[in-house]
């Protein structure tokens, strides 16, 4: 099935189950996983029992990915194409499905509350291409849009929406045909990366790619807030007390909403610098704060043998890895 099948007929569904993210939907599973970042492409082959068969990584030079929801993304087209290739030659990748990640600002994800909500796809999808139609920068009958039905906090129903600009995904999809793979599911780095959070308490998850910072809150297999916003600096520049400004309102929001607050933090993308965010962080929410990825290993959500993807800080493709498994 290809992404844009994937998207309309629903497939990045939830399901509040032991871990957020489990796909409802039986195939497509690849076991390989490819994703395109502003610094990088990566790559891991899974086995059927989730381990790890081996993994790849090439670094991109600046400016040749450009995330964005409406304008083209791919400025160098042979340069991602020359890295993907080395990763198709690493890991032997021929004439197969993989699931294919993308940077957080080309799908938006909404998390709208109705009273109610149509039970058929059919009644759903334009209703909330209608619903979202001022909040997108793009023209909604040219996108692809998911949706999930989730528990609401109260009456009614909570809907996670996934929207993207067909013509942007295309060219991520592209690079991947160009190797002669097939991009069998389409998903969005930090929704993959969402799998990796131990959810039974309120979790914060702070993930830096580039210039992107996506804020997101699960409680109990719920996504109860997503964000993701631009900031003035990379990963190597951001300061703690620029990262608290932006993840603030969407904790205030999660607090307000649900009455209880933020009682983890897990930050994914900073790398070495992690120990500098840490106080400040604890500080602003009196709970635990770690890496998302040695959380989730020091927790017993993974096996030791992803530990050379953690210190590489490869959290959506092990993300996706519990998706499958």
């Amino acid at each position: 099935m290809s992404s844009l099948g994937a998207y309309q007929s629903g497939l990045y569904k939830i399901t509040a189950v032991r871990r957020l993210m489990r796909w409802l939907d039986a195939t497509p599973h690849p076991g390989l996983v490819i994703e395109v970042t502003p610094e990088r492409v990566s790559a891991a082959r899974f086995t059927r029992a989730g381990s790890v068969d081996g993994f790849a990584v090439e670094n991109l030079s600046p400016g040749v990915v450009v995330p964005s929801a409406i304008e083209p993304n791919i400025i160098n087209a042979s340069a991602v194409k020359t890295a993907l290739t080395s990763l198709a030659t690493s890991l032997k990748m021929k004439d197969e499905d993989a699931a294919l990640l993308v940077p957080d600002p080309v799908i938006r994800v909404f998390v709208q509350h109705f009273d109610e909500f149509p039970r058929s796809t059919e009644e759903a999808i334009p209703m909330l291409r209608w619903k979202l139609k001022k909040s997108v920068p793009f023209e909604v009958d040219e996108t692809l849009l998911s949706y999930m039905r989730q528990p609401s906090r109260g009456e009614g129903v909570d809907v996670v929406t996934s929207i993207a600009r067909l013509r942007i995904i295309k060219e991520y999809e592209s690079l991947l045909e160009s190797i002669g793979v097939r991009p069998g599911v389409v998903l969005s780095s930090t929704l993959a990366a969402i799998s990796l959070l131990e959810d039974r308490r309120p979790t914060l998850l702070a993930r830096l790619s580039g210039t992107s910072l996506t804020t997101a809150i699960v409680r109990e297999g719920v996504l109860a807030g997503y964000r993701c916003t631009e900031l003035p600096a990379t990963a190597a520049e951001i300061t703690p007390q620029m990262l608290l400004e932006e993840v603030f309102p969407l904790a205030a929001y999660y607090q307000d909403t649900w009455q209880e607050g933020i009682q983890a933090v897990r930050v994914a993308g900073l790398y070495k610098r992690l120990p500098e965010f840490v106080r400040p962080l604890q500080d602003e929410f009196q709970c635990d704060v770690g890496s998302l990825l040695n959380s989730a290993i020091s927790e017993g959500l993974l096996h030791n043998d992803v530990r050379p993807l953690a210190d590489r800080e490869l959290e959506g493709l092990v993300g996706w890895m519990m998706h499958k498994n």
